[in-house]
């Protein structure tokens, strides 16, 4: 997925802790922190609704934000931290890190695999999906939500390496190029039966047959 950016509005919030957060999230809003660049952390709130539908569309974690706080514009920040209620999966709480649009910055991208291999189409072998995401750098407004790559050519034991993955320009690898992701690999056969375990039941197939006679 190509990256892009998006406005969101928030409002800076002078209570926090547990009940002050209870009472945001009733009203309607997300309480979210704004870190980075050597500022005091701040407290924010968004609004639930904008934020969610957000998310739904693709504005997940490495998603750059035009933030407007208090009708002011002029702040781009990362979504770095999405928290979640366990029970009813309801966004708690985000952790936005500021960036410039340009600015370098880590992101461990999500590996979405497009295509079947030939073995796994044949049930003769499984795909293994050995790391889920991809760390990368670049600048800001070049990460993507997630890196696609085509497994469909991939034979029983053939593997892609994070060096094999073609990365959006401006990105680079930030991770060891020898670093496999997804392999395929061959369905384990059942385990013949031991020669001791045959052995075995002759022997108490015979038993039973002389205590019946």
């Amino acid at each position: 997925m190509s990256s892009s950016t998006d406005t969101l509005n928030a409002v800076t919030r002078d209570g926090i802790g547990t009940t002050a957060s209870k009472h945001l999230r009733e009203e309607g809003h997300t309480p979210a922190i704004l870190f980075g660049h050597g500022a005091a952390p701040l407290p924010i709130a968004l609004d639930a609704k904008a934020f969610l539908d957000l998310m739904k569309h693709g504005g997940g974690k490495n998603h750059l934000l035009n933030l407007t706080i208090d009708g002011k514009s002029g702040e781009t920040a990362l979504v770095r931290e999405v928290q979640r209620d366990p029970v009813t999966r309801r966004i708690v709480h985000v952790d936005l890190q500021r960036v410039g649009a340009s600015e370098q910055v880590s992101a461990s991208l999500p590996i979405v695999t497009v295509g079947v291999p030939a073995p796994v189409q044949s049930k003769s072998a499984v795909l293994d999906v050995v790391l889920h995401a991809l760390q990368v750098r670049g600048p800001a407004n070049k990460i993507p939500e997630s890196i696609e790559i085509d497994v469909s050519h991939l034979e029983i034991h053939g593997h892609v390496t994070a060096g094999e993955v073609k990365l959006p320009d401006g990105l680079v690898l930030d991770v060891d190029p020898l670093t496999t992701l997804i392999s395929v690999e061959p369905l384990r056969a059942a385990e013949p039966e031991t020669a001791v375990g045959s052995a075995e039941a002759v022997a108490a197939e015979a038993a039973g047959a002389e205590s019946a006679s």
